[in-house]
């Protein structure tokens, strides 16, 4: 998997309800639910309660953050 496939993936869902799985220190999991907001460059963002969580397409690809699409 590269970044491209990753964002061609994202950009068309653009708008589409997910639910983001983040993996951090210690074992921890955060998990978010909204919608697909923006798409950056570098990063996307998802639009979680009126609040705008950003993600970068890396961590996508490395497994820190896992996208499931509702």
């Amino acid at each position: 998997m590269n970044i491209n496939i990753v964002k061609e993936e994202i950009s068309k869902n653009i708008n589409r309800k997910v639910s983001i799985s983040v993996y951090g220190l210690r074992n921890r999991v955060n998990r978010y639910e909204g919608i697909i907001y923006k798409m950056y460059p570098n990063l996307f963002t998802v639009l979680v309660n009126g609040e705008e969580k950003s993600f970068n397409y890396r961590d996508v690809i490395t497994g820190e953050v896992k996208i499931k699409y509702l």
